[in-house]
């Protein structure tokens, strides 16, 4: 088995990416980074990580989930992202765990797979606008799960986030 984790090129949170890759990775679980183009991405907090795919290069077939990181990049960089919001279509088709921690449930939302599903985001005015016009039933916990949807707002879910994707792959 094996995930896609998707980060912005620049400002993803430090956290939402690392404390699931090490659960996933203590699990036992393989996964890939994507983001808007391959290369090295920074953090909020300094960090790096190595995007080994472009979004565009996807093959959703290879992978049993994705999960979309959130921070401050991901409104700039993810939100209106075409090829990430048909990837999460995609994966969400063929019945798989779509997962987006803090501002990035937004995605999922601009691709109309929250419409009538309890969600969470991390809250700022527009995120929840951005929400609400997509018909999610925001809900004000750290991590909602909802058929093969999990969502988290923000970085102090990243570990529960973790475990509740690990459990719908079970």
């Amino acid at each position: 088995m094996k995930l896609l984790l998707v980060i912005a090129p620049e400002h993803y949170r430090d956290e939402e990416l690392d404390e699931p890759a090490r659960a996933f990775r203590e699990a036992g679980v393989d996964y890939d980074i994507a983001s808007t183009a391959s290369g090295t991405c920074t953090g909020m907090l300094g960090g790096t990580a190595e995007a080994a795919l472009a979004l565009d290069c996807v093959d959703p077939g290879a992978y049993a989930a994705i999960v979309v990181v959130g921070g401050a990049g991901a409104p700039g960089h993810l939100w209106k992202n075409d090829h990430l919001i048909s990837r999460v279509r995609e994966f969400a088709a063929q019945g798989k765990v779509v997962a987006a921690i803090c501002l990035s449930p937004v995605v999922l939302a601009r691709a109309g797979l929250l419409k009538g599903r309890q969600a969470t985001v991390y809250r700022t005015d527009v995120s929840v606008r951005e929400m609400e016009r997509g018909g999610a039933h925001l809900l004000d916990m750290p991590v909602v799960a909802d058929m093969q949807y999990v969502t988290a707002n923000g970085p102090a879910a990243a570990a529960a986030f973790a475990d509740v994707i690990l459990s719908k792959l079970e």
